[in-house]
This record gives structure tokens, sequence and C-alpha cells, in this order.
């Protein structure tokens, strides 16, 4: 297993769309300018960002037939690294800042609770002490912009368009911060939207959310025809945005990470020798942060591996940060990752009934691996 790298990665996306407007930021120890041309960004008046949640490459390629205009833009698309784990906080948090997740601390969907012991959720921040922004602290893109606005450059706005109930959310909080937000609920009412806010002269880049794809693909799998159907509708809203945007914008459309239709799931709680000595499991069912009891960790790690075998790659904390998969890892989020890590392969999952909710374990579609079809996502470009 191999550390990440910078380039065609989904942390740079925000980032070189932002400096093909005109407003360049610095993350990863990267410039912007690095970024746009490891993309190959072209400079333009506008730039409008579309995250498709959980719209994998591979998914896109195989199924593409029920996206006619996404699968148009695919000859000249990139294919880029998700953040590891692929998942929905971490990446989405690496588009935000330009940071890999070991910075952010937005280690997948659920870590330990370093207040009480118990699982933080990245998603939800319910039932926690811990405030987001004490938890990432590095500062966002816009967050670099905002402090030069304060220091008196005239500055376009950036703008993020999303659902009334992300507002003030702790994943946005985390993320996005700094950008101006308008609500809107439909894909349609959130395309309306776009095109508004890019009309005016006040605002240079819009990042437009749509969360439905991965909803969908999460309750019927991505092989289902609830999943196409879902995927025609949200290709005939972007085909629309692209049409209405005012004349020389780039449109950008990614994802956050794609997915695995599960096959295999093994209970922690129905199964003794994945228990023993573990006292929280966290993370997500793809790749699980275990947290061992003090000087267990070996012994946790060495009876995962036999239980789960080539199913799974089972590692320590302190070889897994060496991989740099994670990117550096902040010191003060170092306890955040797993005593031991489980990283799934092929189509099998680790739950624990625990601490997950009924609906969570019974999910057809599941990400946070390492896997091409977890991992691979698309760039795809045009400028209208």
């Amino acid at each position: 297993m191999t550390g990440e790298n910078h380039a065609h990665h989904v942390r740079a996306v925000l980032s070189g769309a932002l400096d093909a407007v005109g407003l360049p930021t610095a993350s990863a120890g990267r410039s912007s300018g690095e970024d746009r041309t490891d993309l190959g960004l072209p400079t333009a008046a506008k730039t409008c960002v579309v995250l498709v949640d959980g719209l994998g490459m591979q998914m896109l390629a195989e199924r593409g037939g029920h996206a006619p205009f996404l699968r148009s833009l695919l000859p000249d698309a990139l294919t880029l690294r998700s953040t590891f784990p692929s998942t929905t906080a971490a990446a989405v948090t690496a588009v935000g800042t330009g940071e890999l997740p070991g910075a952010t601390g937005m280690l997948g969907y659920s870590v330990r609770d370093p207040a009480d012991g118990g699982v933080l959720n990245l998603i939800r921040w319910e039932d926690t002490s811990v405030r987001p922004r004490e938890w990432q602290r590095r500062d966002t893109l816009v967050e670099q912009l905002e402090r030069r606005r304060a220091a008196g450059e005239d500055l376009p706005a950036v703008v993020s368009v999303g659902p009334a109930r992300f507002v003030g959310s702790g994943l946005t909080e985390c993320a996005l911060r700094g950008m101006r937000n308008v609500s809107a609920e439909s894909l349609a009412d959130r395309v309306d939207a776009t095109v508004a806010q890019l009309r005016r002269p006040d605002v240079a880049a819009v990042y437009l959310y749509w969360g439905d794809v991965d909803h969908v693909g999460h309750t019927y799998g991505w092989g289902s025809w609830q999943w196409g159907e879902e995927v025609s509708a949200t290709d005939g809203e972007l085909r629309r945005l692209a049409r209405s945007l005012p004349a020389g914008t780039l449109l950008v459309v990614t994802a956050d990470h794609g997915m695995v239709d599960v096959v295999n799931r093994t209970d922690v709680a129905a199964t003794p020798a994945l228990a023993e000595d573990v006292e929280l499991v966290a993370g997500e069912p793809r790749t699980n942060h275990v947290y061992a009891a003090p000087g267990t960790a070996p012994d946790v790690a060495a009876r995962w591996q036999d239980v789960l075998g080539e199913t799974a790659w089972v590692v320590e904390r302190d070889e897994l940060v060496a991989t740099g998969l994670l990117g550096p890892v902040a010191p003060e989020r170092l306890d955040a990752v797993g005593d031991v890590v489980a990283v799934m392969r092929g189509r099998d999952v680790v739950v624990d009934s625990r601490t997950q909710t009924p609906g969570s374990i019974a999910l057809v579609g599941v990400h946070g691996a390492l896997t091409e079809a977890e991992m691979a996502v698309p760039l795809l470009r045009t400028v209208v």
C-alpha cells in the first residue's frame, strides 16, 4: 500500500477551479496554480464546480448509458483519486480545504470521540461536546480568500448551493466555512439558483452539491434500476445547467468517491475473535477504525487478520500513518486513527451491531476502502 500524491487528486478540484477565475490559494504544500495546471483547467471569468456524491468513475463508465450528457464529456475527462478513506466527510473536506484527511482530522464517517470515548460522527455531529471548528482547524480555501478580503482586497464571492439543512451543519463548518450559502432543495432548484448566482457580477464561483445518487446507491446498490433512474435525472439537470450558465463559464463535474455493492457482512458483535480486547469500532464498514484496549493492538490486529484473511488488509496505526495514505497526520489527531485499521477488499464489509443501526448495517452500496471502484472519481471539464 502506498501513499497519495497530490496531482490528479480530488483535493485539487476546488483549488484549481478558483485559481482559474483569479482566486489563488495554497494548500497541502502546493499553490493553486499547480493544482490548476495538473488538472488542465483553463482560465475563465466564472466557474461552477458540481460535486455529485457517490458517482465514481467506474460507475459512470459502466452505466454511462443513463448519463448521455456526462458521458459526452468523458473523452476529455481525467480520473482523479479520492481521499483515503474514500468517504464523504474526508473527501468533501479535502475539496473545501485542499488538505488530506490526516491534516483535517476528517478520517472517516466516524472516529472515537475524545470527550467521552464514544462514536463521533463526522457527518452529523450529534451527541458530542466536540465543536467542528475545534476539530477541523485548517483554513478552508474560502477562508484564505476571506482574510485577503478583510485586508482590503476586492474579491468576488464564492457561493455554495445546497439544502437549507446544510447551512451551519457540522460538515459544512469543517469543509466549506466562509462560503456564501444559497439554499435550494431539488436539483432543478439548485440549478436555477446556481445560474442566478453566476449571472451576478459579484460572484465568480459556485459550488453545487447533489447527494441523491449516493443515497440511492446506498439503499439499492449502484447496479440497481433505481440508481440508473437517479443518474438519468441528475444528468438531465446538469445538461440544463450547462446550457443555462453564462457564456464562458468553466463547468467542472466531479465526485467524492465511488461505491461497491456488498456481498458479505461480518458482524463484530457476533464474532468473538473480532470483539476481544476491542473498546470501540468506528469508521465505516469498508475501513474500520478499531480502538483496542491498552497494550493489545498487536494481538487485535493479528486476530482480525486471521478472521478476515484475504478479504482485508489489517494494519496498526503507526504502519498506516507511515504509508502516507492519510497524508501527514496532525499530532493532535493521531489518536483519532484506530489502533488497528481494517481496510476491506472485494465486496466485503465489517459492521458492529452493538453501535450501528440496522439501517446502516443493511446498506447495499458502500465505500471507504482502496479499491478502484471506490477511489476513482471523474473530473469532467467544459467551457460553456
